[in-house]
Protein backbone atom coordinates (compact mmCIF):
# COMPACT_ATOMS: atom_id res chain seq x y z
CA UNK A 1 0.00 0.00 0.00
CA UNK A 2 2.69 2.54 0.44
CA UNK A 3 4.66 2.10 -2.83
CA UNK A 4 1.21 2.16 -4.34
CA UNK A 5 0.67 5.54 -2.46
CA UNK A 6 4.28 6.73 -3.39
CA UNK A 7 3.05 6.02 -6.87
CA UNK A 8 -0.01 7.76 -7.02
CA UNK A 9 1.39 10.89 -4.84
CA UNK A 10 4.64 11.17 -8.06
CA UNK A 11 2.17 10.72 -10.79
CA UNK A 12 -0.63 13.05 -9.17
CA UNK A 13 2.39 15.95 -8.84
CA UNK A 14 3.86 15.82 -12.12
CA UNK A 15 0.98 14.85 -14.27
CA UNK A 16 -0.21 18.47 -12.61
CA UNK A 17 2.83 20.03 -13.33
CA UNK A 18 2.72 18.63 -16.90
CA UNK A 19 -0.62 20.27 -17.43
CA UNK A 20 0.33 24.01 -16.43
CA UNK A 21 0.52 25.60 -19.09
CA UNK A 22 3.96 27.14 -20.10
CA UNK A 23 6.91 27.25 -22.40
CA UNK A 24 7.74 23.98 -22.77
CA UNK A 25 6.01 23.51 -25.87
CA UNK A 26 7.99 25.93 -27.65
CA UNK A 27 11.34 24.68 -26.15
CA UNK A 28 10.73 20.50 -26.44
CA UNK A 29 8.49 21.48 -30.08
CA UNK A 30 5.97 18.81 -29.70
CA UNK A 31 4.14 17.02 -27.43
CA UNK A 32 5.77 13.51 -27.40
CA UNK A 33 8.88 14.42 -26.06
CA UNK A 34 7.00 16.41 -23.20
CA UNK A 35 4.84 13.34 -22.07
CA UNK A 36 8.55 11.38 -22.02
CA UNK A 37 10.44 13.98 -19.51
CA UNK A 38 6.52 13.80 -17.27
CA UNK A 39 7.16 9.60 -17.68
CA UNK A 40 10.85 9.70 -17.31
CA UNK A 41 10.80 12.06 -14.09
CA UNK A 42 8.15 9.70 -12.77
CA UNK A 43 10.00 6.90 -13.37
CA UNK A 44 13.31 8.64 -12.01
CA UNK A 45 11.58 9.49 -8.65
CA UNK A 46 10.25 6.26 -7.73
CA UNK A 47 13.90 5.17 -8.72
CA UNK A 48 15.37 7.01 -5.83
CA UNK A 49 13.23 6.43 -3.35
CA UNK A 50 13.85 2.81 -3.72
CA UNK A 51 17.55 3.80 -4.36
CA UNK A 52 17.61 5.63 -0.97
CA UNK A 53 15.77 2.89 1.00
CA UNK A 54 12.80 4.88 1.66
CA UNK A 55 9.81 1.82 1.35
CA UNK A 56 12.67 -0.39 3.11
CA UNK A 57 11.11 -2.59 5.77
CA UNK A 58 13.91 -1.86 8.47
CA UNK A 59 12.33 2.10 8.28
CA UNK A 60 8.95 2.59 7.44
CA UNK A 61 7.11 3.47 10.41
CA UNK A 62 10.25 3.51 12.69
CA UNK A 63 10.93 7.11 13.73
CA UNK A 64 12.47 9.80 11.58
CA UNK A 65 14.58 7.92 9.46
CA UNK A 66 12.06 7.12 6.92
CA UNK A 67 10.95 10.79 6.45
CA UNK A 68 14.97 11.61 6.11
CA UNK A 69 15.18 9.06 3.00
CA UNK A 70 12.16 10.64 1.27
CA UNK A 71 13.17 13.71 1.60
CA UNK A 72 16.71 13.25 0.74
CA UNK A 73 15.83 11.08 -2.43
CA UNK A 74 13.58 13.95 -3.55
CA UNK A 75 16.34 16.68 -3.45
CA UNK A 76 18.96 14.59 -4.78
CA UNK A 77 16.26 13.60 -7.50
CA UNK A 78 15.66 17.54 -8.23
CA UNK A 79 19.07 18.95 -7.56
CA UNK A 80 20.21 17.08 -10.42
CA UNK A 81 16.97 18.15 -12.15
CA UNK A 82 17.74 21.37 -11.82
CA UNK A 83 21.59 21.21 -12.41
CA UNK A 84 20.52 20.06 -16.07
CA UNK A 85 18.28 22.21 -16.16
CA UNK A 86 21.32 24.95 -16.05
CA UNK A 87 23.61 23.33 -17.64
CA UNK A 88 21.17 22.63 -21.18
CA UNK A 89 19.74 26.07 -20.84
CA UNK A 90 16.14 24.60 -20.83
CA UNK A 91 12.76 26.27 -19.11
CA UNK A 92 11.26 22.70 -20.00
CA UNK A 93 11.75 21.54 -16.15
CA UNK A 94 11.08 24.82 -14.41
CA UNK A 95 7.36 23.70 -13.84
CA UNK A 96 8.28 20.88 -12.18
CA UNK A 97 10.74 22.19 -9.94
CA UNK A 98 8.18 24.80 -9.25
CA UNK A 99 5.03 22.47 -8.86
CA UNK A 100 6.15 19.00 -8.60
CA UNK A 101 8.60 19.22 -6.01
CA UNK A 102 6.77 20.72 -3.11
CA UNK A 103 3.42 19.70 -3.90
CA UNK A 104 5.16 15.77 -4.46
CA UNK A 105 7.06 16.00 -1.32
CA UNK A 106 4.56 17.47 1.29
CA UNK A 107 2.20 14.04 -0.54
CA UNK A 108 4.69 11.53 -0.16
CA UNK A 109 5.45 12.79 3.51
CA UNK A 110 1.93 13.35 4.52
CA UNK A 111 0.93 10.17 2.98
CA UNK A 112 3.47 8.50 5.27
CA UNK A 113 2.26 10.09 8.41
CA UNK A 114 -1.09 8.99 7.87
CA UNK A 115 -0.33 5.47 7.17
CA UNK A 116 1.39 5.52 10.29
CA UNK A 117 -1.59 6.96 12.21
CA UNK A 118 -3.76 4.40 10.39
CA UNK A 119 -2.40 1.31 11.17
CA UNK A 120 -1.83 1.93 14.47
CA UNK A 121 -5.84 2.98 15.02
CA UNK A 122 -6.55 -0.37 12.96
CA UNK A 123 -3.88 -2.36 15.42
CA UNK A 124 -2.41 -2.95 12.05
CA UNK A 125 0.82 -1.40 12.93
CA UNK A 126 2.12 -4.23 14.80
CA UNK A 127 5.52 -6.01 13.12
CA UNK A 128 6.21 -9.44 12.90
CA UNK A 129 8.33 -10.71 15.41
CA UNK A 130 12.08 -10.41 14.53
CA UNK A 131 13.86 -13.13 15.98
CA UNK A 132 17.70 -12.26 17.15
CA UNK A 133 20.53 -13.57 18.82
CA UNK A 134 22.97 -11.47 20.32
CA UNK A 135 26.62 -12.09 20.38
CA UNK A 136 28.81 -10.80 23.18
CA UNK A 137 30.14 -11.33 26.80
CA UNK A 138 27.79 -11.78 28.66
CA UNK A 139 27.55 -8.26 30.35
CA UNK A 140 27.10 -6.85 26.77
CA UNK A 141 24.71 -9.51 25.76
CA UNK A 142 22.67 -9.00 29.15
CA UNK A 143 22.34 -5.14 28.43
CA UNK A 144 21.13 -5.61 24.65
CA UNK A 145 18.72 -8.16 25.65
CA UNK A 146 17.40 -6.24 28.09
CA UNK A 147 17.05 -3.29 25.61
CA UNK A 148 15.43 -5.28 23.34
CA UNK A 149 12.52 -6.57 25.70
CA UNK A 150 12.34 -2.87 26.94
CA UNK A 151 10.93 -2.30 24.04
CA UNK A 152 8.20 -4.05 22.78
CA UNK A 153 7.43 -1.86 19.77
CA UNK A 154 10.48 -2.78 18.22
CA UNK A 155 9.72 -6.00 17.56
CA UNK A 156 13.40 -7.59 18.53
CA UNK A 157 12.82 -10.98 20.72
CA UNK A 158 16.06 -12.05 22.09
CA UNK A 159 15.52 -16.32 21.22
CA UNK A 160 19.73 -17.16 22.14
CA UNK A 161 22.63 -15.63 23.20
CA UNK A 162 26.69 -16.82 21.85
CA UNK A 163 28.93 -15.87 24.40
CA UNK A 164 33.08 -16.36 24.87
CA UNK A 165 32.46 -19.63 27.30
CA UNK A 166 29.42 -21.19 26.77
CA UNK A 167 30.16 -24.13 28.81
CA UNK A 168 31.66 -22.23 31.90
CA UNK A 169 31.13 -18.86 33.67
CA UNK A 170 28.68 -17.95 30.93
CA UNK A 171 26.18 -20.98 30.78
CA UNK A 172 23.88 -19.48 32.87
CA UNK A 173 20.61 -18.23 30.76
CA UNK A 174 19.99 -14.63 30.62
CA UNK A 175 17.05 -12.51 31.63
CA UNK A 176 15.05 -10.20 29.65
CA UNK A 177 12.16 -8.53 31.54
CA UNK A 178 11.32 -11.90 33.28
CA UNK A 179 12.20 -13.94 30.45
CA UNK A 180 14.54 -16.91 30.41
CA UNK A 181 16.81 -16.30 27.52
CA UNK A 182 19.11 -19.71 26.76
CA UNK A 183 22.89 -19.57 25.46
CA UNK A 184 23.19 -21.43 22.60
CA UNK A 185 26.61 -21.00 21.44
CA UNK A 186 30.17 -19.69 21.58
CA UNK A 187 31.90 -16.76 19.46
CA UNK A 188 32.67 -19.24 17.16
CA UNK A 189 29.73 -21.03 16.32
CA UNK A 190 27.26 -18.25 15.34
CA UNK A 191 26.52 -18.96 12.22
CA UNK A 192 25.37 -22.66 13.25
CA UNK A 193 23.65 -21.40 16.06
CA UNK A 194 21.57 -19.12 13.59
CA UNK A 195 20.94 -21.53 11.31
CA UNK A 196 19.92 -23.93 14.17
CA UNK A 197 17.60 -21.21 15.94
CA UNK A 198 16.21 -19.64 12.80
CA UNK A 199 17.27 -16.53 13.90
CA UNK A 200 16.40 -13.62 11.42
CA UNK A 201 19.32 -11.62 12.37
CA UNK A 202 22.57 -11.55 14.39
CA UNK A 203 23.70 -8.60 17.07
CA UNK A 204 27.25 -8.41 17.41
CA UNK A 205 27.64 -5.92 20.93
CA UNK A 206 30.17 -3.73 21.54
CA UNK A 207 33.34 -4.68 22.95
CA UNK A 208 36.60 -7.29 21.87
CA UNK A 209 33.87 -10.05 20.43
CA UNK A 210 36.18 -10.75 17.44
CA UNK A 211 38.91 -9.77 15.19
CA UNK A 212 38.10 -7.48 11.96
CA UNK A 213 38.83 -10.25 9.67
CA UNK A 214 36.65 -12.79 11.66
CA UNK A 215 33.80 -10.34 11.43
CA UNK A 216 33.86 -9.99 7.55
CA UNK A 217 33.83 -13.87 7.17
CA UNK A 218 31.09 -13.89 9.91
CA UNK A 219 28.91 -11.36 7.05
CA UNK A 220 30.27 -13.51 4.20
CA UNK A 221 28.34 -16.67 6.41
CA UNK A 222 25.36 -14.87 7.35
CA UNK A 223 24.80 -13.89 4.08
CA UNK A 224 24.64 -17.04 2.82
CA UNK A 225 21.63 -18.10 5.32
CA UNK A 226 20.00 -15.10 4.56
CA UNK A 227 20.40 -13.52 7.86
CA UNK A 228 20.61 -10.07 8.53
CA UNK A 229 23.96 -8.94 10.38
CA UNK A 230 23.48 -5.76 13.08
CA UNK A 231 25.84 -4.29 15.42
CA UNK A 232 24.91 -2.84 18.81
CA UNK A 233 27.86 -0.43 19.92
CA UNK A 234 26.84 -0.01 23.07
CA UNK A 235 25.74 3.25 23.68
CA UNK A 236 23.23 4.33 25.87
CA UNK A 237 21.46 7.11 26.21
CA UNK A 238 23.18 9.49 23.28
CA UNK A 239 20.26 10.73 21.20
CA UNK A 240 20.91 10.41 17.43
CA UNK A 241 21.51 14.40 16.46
CA UNK A 242 25.37 13.51 18.70
CA UNK A 243 26.17 11.05 16.42
CA UNK A 244 28.43 11.01 13.13
CA UNK A 245 29.17 8.69 11.12
CA UNK A 246 32.81 9.20 9.51
CA UNK A 247 34.94 7.08 7.13
CA UNK A 248 38.80 6.67 8.13
CA UNK A 249 40.84 4.18 5.47
CA UNK A 250 38.22 1.45 5.26
CA UNK A 251 36.94 1.68 8.71
CA UNK A 252 33.73 2.81 10.12
CA UNK A 253 34.24 5.40 13.08
CA UNK A 254 31.36 6.91 14.67
CA UNK A 255 32.02 10.77 16.64
CA UNK A 256 29.98 11.42 19.87
CA UNK A 257 29.49 14.89 20.44
CA UNK A 258 29.93 16.28 23.72
CA UNK A 259 27.08 16.59 26.12
CA UNK A 260 24.43 19.44 25.29
CA UNK A 261 23.89 20.50 28.75
CA UNK A 262 25.73 24.17 28.47
CA UNK A 263 23.66 24.93 25.63
CA UNK A 264 20.67 24.22 27.61
CA UNK A 265 21.67 27.77 29.63
CA UNK A 266 21.41 29.54 25.90
CA UNK A 267 20.39 32.96 25.62
CA UNK A 268 17.19 31.54 23.37
CA UNK A 269 16.26 29.33 26.10
CA UNK A 270 16.05 32.06 28.35
CA UNK A 271 14.48 34.06 26.28
CA UNK A 272 11.66 31.21 25.36
CA UNK A 273 10.70 30.46 29.05
CA UNK A 274 10.49 34.33 29.64
CA UNK A 275 7.84 34.30 26.85
CA UNK A 276 5.94 31.17 27.30
CA UNK A 277 5.81 31.71 31.26
CA UNK A 278 4.09 35.32 30.81
CA UNK A 279 1.50 33.98 28.02
CA UNK A 280 0.77 31.29 30.21
CA UNK A 281 0.38 33.33 33.44
CA UNK A 282 -2.05 36.07 31.30
CA UNK A 283 -3.50 32.73 29.52
CA UNK A 284 -4.56 31.06 32.82
CA UNK A 285 -4.90 34.12 34.98
CA UNK A 286 -8.95 33.11 35.42
CA UNK A 287 -8.05 29.69 36.38
CA UNK A 288 -5.54 30.94 38.84
CA UNK A 289 -8.24 32.98 40.33
CA UNK A 290 -10.48 30.25 40.57
CA UNK A 291 -8.50 27.71 41.71
CA UNK A 292 -7.18 30.09 44.77
CA UNK A 293 -10.52 30.61 45.66
CA UNK A 294 -11.32 26.88 45.94
CA UNK A 295 -8.59 26.25 47.97
CA UNK A 296 -9.33 28.46 50.32
CA UNK A 297 -13.03 27.67 50.56
CA UNK A 298 -12.06 23.85 51.20
CA UNK A 299 -9.23 23.75 53.65
CA UNK A 300 -7.37 25.55 56.32
CA UNK A 301 -4.23 27.18 55.19
CA UNK A 302 -2.59 29.26 52.92
CA UNK A 303 -3.05 29.32 49.19
CA UNK A 304 0.10 28.93 47.94
CA UNK A 305 3.08 26.45 49.31
CA UNK A 306 6.25 27.50 49.07
CA UNK A 307 9.24 24.92 49.69
CA UNK A 308 12.83 24.48 48.79
CA UNK A 309 14.03 22.99 46.29
CA UNK A 310 17.07 22.59 44.66
CA UNK A 311 17.97 23.90 41.72
CA UNK A 312 21.18 24.35 39.08
CA UNK A 313 24.31 23.93 40.40
CA UNK A 314 22.74 22.94 43.71
CA UNK A 315 21.53 26.66 44.17
CA UNK A 316 18.37 26.42 46.61
CA UNK A 317 15.43 28.67 45.81
CA UNK A 318 11.45 29.12 47.09
CA UNK A 319 9.30 27.09 44.68
CA UNK A 320 5.68 28.05 44.48
CA UNK A 321 2.61 25.73 43.96
CA UNK A 322 -0.75 25.86 44.79
CA UNK A 323 -1.01 24.07 48.29
CA UNK A 324 -2.85 20.40 47.27
CA UNK A 325 -2.13 18.84 51.21
CA UNK A 326 -2.42 19.88 54.62
CA UNK A 327 -0.81 22.17 55.99
CA UNK A 328 0.85 19.24 58.63
CA UNK A 329 2.13 17.56 55.22
CA UNK A 330 5.77 18.01 55.73
CA UNK A 331 5.88 16.59 59.81
CA UNK A 332 4.62 13.67 58.04
CA UNK A 333 6.92 13.21 55.50
CA UNK A 334 9.61 11.18 57.19
CA UNK A 335 7.14 9.03 58.84
CA UNK A 336 5.77 7.90 55.39
CA UNK A 337 9.26 7.31 53.73
CA UNK A 338 10.37 4.96 56.48
CA UNK A 339 6.92 3.49 56.57
CA UNK A 340 7.32 2.95 52.18
CA UNK A 341 11.15 1.96 51.98
CA UNK A 342 13.21 4.68 53.53
CA UNK A 343 13.95 5.38 49.43
CA UNK A 344 13.83 9.52 49.57
CA UNK A 345 14.43 9.59 45.73
CA UNK A 346 11.07 10.61 43.57
CA UNK A 347 9.37 9.70 46.97
CA UNK A 348 5.90 9.56 46.13
CA UNK A 349 2.87 7.55 47.38
CA UNK A 350 -0.37 6.52 45.28
CA UNK A 351 -2.62 7.10 48.11
CA UNK A 352 -1.15 9.81 50.08
CA UNK A 353 -3.13 10.48 53.38
CA UNK A 354 -1.47 14.26 52.97
CA UNK A 355 -3.59 15.17 50.09
CA UNK A 356 -7.04 17.09 50.12
CA UNK A 357 -9.51 16.02 48.06
CA UNK A 358 -9.10 19.46 45.81
CA UNK A 359 -5.69 18.74 46.16
CA UNK A 360 -6.11 15.05 44.12
CA UNK A 361 -7.66 16.89 41.48
CA UNK A 362 -5.16 19.77 40.92
CA UNK A 363 -2.35 17.19 41.14
CA UNK A 364 -4.00 14.71 38.59
CA UNK A 365 -3.74 17.75 36.08
CA UNK A 366 -0.99 19.44 37.49
CA UNK A 367 -2.83 22.47 38.32
CA UNK A 368 -1.12 22.80 40.89
CA UNK A 369 1.94 23.16 39.11
CA UNK A 370 0.98 26.87 37.37
CA UNK A 371 2.12 29.06 39.73
CA UNK A 372 5.59 27.98 39.03
CA UNK A 373 5.69 30.11 35.85
CA UNK A 374 6.88 32.88 38.46
CA UNK A 375 9.85 30.58 39.43
CA UNK A 376 10.63 30.89 35.35
CA UNK A 377 10.17 35.11 35.94
CA UNK A 378 12.77 35.11 38.30
CA UNK A 379 15.26 32.81 36.67
CA UNK A 380 15.37 29.70 38.75
CA UNK A 381 13.00 27.19 36.51
CA UNK A 382 13.08 26.73 33.21
CA UNK A 383 10.07 25.73 31.80
CA UNK A 384 11.14 22.27 30.43
CA UNK A 385 13.96 20.42 32.75
CA UNK A 386 14.06 17.70 35.62
CA UNK A 387 11.74 18.64 37.98
CA UNK A 388 12.85 20.02 41.27
CA UNK A 389 14.01 18.09 44.08
CA UNK A 390 14.24 18.66 48.08
CA UNK A 391 17.33 18.40 50.15
CA UNK A 392 16.89 15.08 51.17
CA UNK A 393 16.50 13.69 48.11
CA UNK A 394 19.41 15.66 46.45
CA UNK A 395 21.90 14.18 49.29
CA UNK A 396 21.13 10.86 47.98
CA UNK A 397 22.30 11.18 44.59
CA UNK A 398 25.03 9.64 43.57
CA UNK A 399 27.71 10.88 40.69
CA UNK A 400 25.08 10.09 37.68
CA UNK A 401 21.65 11.26 39.79
CA UNK A 402 24.29 15.18 40.17
CA UNK A 403 23.98 15.61 36.41
CA UNK A 404 20.34 16.59 36.97
CA UNK A 405 21.97 19.76 38.80
CA UNK A 406 23.99 20.97 35.13
CA UNK A 407 20.36 22.50 34.22
CA UNK A 408 17.84 24.78 35.51
CA UNK A 409 14.97 22.79 37.05
CA UNK A 410 11.69 22.91 34.84
CA UNK A 411 7.68 22.84 35.40
CA UNK A 412 7.78 19.29 33.28
CA UNK A 413 10.10 17.16 31.74
CA UNK A 414 11.16 14.29 29.29
CA UNK A 415 9.68 11.47 32.58
CA UNK A 416 7.08 13.32 33.05
CA UNK A 417 5.44 12.78 29.23
CA UNK A 418 6.90 9.24 29.89
CA UNK A 419 4.63 7.96 32.44
CA UNK A 420 4.43 9.97 35.60
CA UNK A 421 4.51 8.58 38.98
CA UNK A 422 3.90 5.46 37.52
CA UNK A 423 7.73 5.13 36.19
CA UNK A 424 10.49 3.13 38.19
CA UNK A 425 12.98 5.20 40.22
CA UNK A 426 15.91 4.30 37.48
CA UNK A 427 13.78 4.15 34.69
CA UNK A 428 13.00 8.33 35.59
CA UNK A 429 16.62 9.12 36.43
CA UNK A 430 17.98 7.72 33.20
CA UNK A 431 15.03 10.17 31.18
CA UNK A 432 16.67 12.99 33.71
CA UNK A 433 20.17 12.33 32.58
CA UNK A 434 18.63 11.64 29.12
CA UNK A 435 17.63 15.28 28.93
CA UNK A 436 20.56 17.12 30.57
CA UNK A 437 23.16 15.20 28.22
CA UNK A 438 21.20 15.50 24.97
CA UNK A 439 19.36 18.77 25.04
CA UNK A 440 18.12 20.54 22.14
CA UNK A 441 15.09 23.00 21.53
CA UNK A 442 13.67 20.24 19.89
CA UNK A 443 13.15 18.32 22.77
CA UNK A 444 11.82 20.92 24.47
CA UNK A 445 9.00 21.35 21.85
CA UNK A 446 8.36 17.89 21.69
CA UNK A 447 7.71 17.51 25.66
CA UNK A 448 5.63 20.55 25.50
CA UNK A 449 3.83 19.21 22.92
CA UNK A 450 3.57 15.78 24.85
CA UNK A 451 2.71 17.43 28.32
CA UNK A 452 -0.49 18.90 27.00
CA UNK A 453 -2.01 15.13 25.88
CA UNK A 454 -0.20 13.35 29.23
CA UNK A 455 -1.69 16.24 31.74
CA UNK A 456 -5.73 16.02 29.70
CA UNK A 457 -5.17 12.01 30.35
CA UNK A 458 -4.21 12.58 33.91
CA UNK A 459 -2.54 8.88 33.75
CA UNK A 460 -0.19 8.40 36.36
CA UNK A 461 -0.44 11.70 38.51
CA UNK A 462 -0.51 11.26 42.26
Amino acid sequence: MLRATDFAVVGVTVLVAHLIPSSTADVLGSGVPHVALTVSIVLAWLAFLQLFDAQSPQVVGAGAEEYRRVLSATLYLFALIATASVAFRLDATREYLVVALPLGLLGLLGARALWRKLSTYYGLGVRQPISVLVVGNRAAAQAVTSAFAGDPASSYQVIGVCTPDPAGADARDIDAAGRSVPTVGDLRSVPAAAFRTRADAVVVTGGDVCEPDDFRRLAWDLEELGVELMVAPGLVDIAGNRMTRQSVSDMTVLHIGKPRHPHAQSLGKTIFDVCFAVTALVATAPTLLAIALLIKLTSRGPVFYRSERIGMHGKPFAMIKFRSMYIDADEQAAALIEKSGGNPVFFKLEHDPRITPLGRTLRKYSLDELPQFLNVLRREMSVVGPRPQVQREVDAYDDIMRRRLLVKPGITGLWQVSGRSNLSLERSMRLDVFYVDNWSMRLDLAILANTITTVASGDGAY
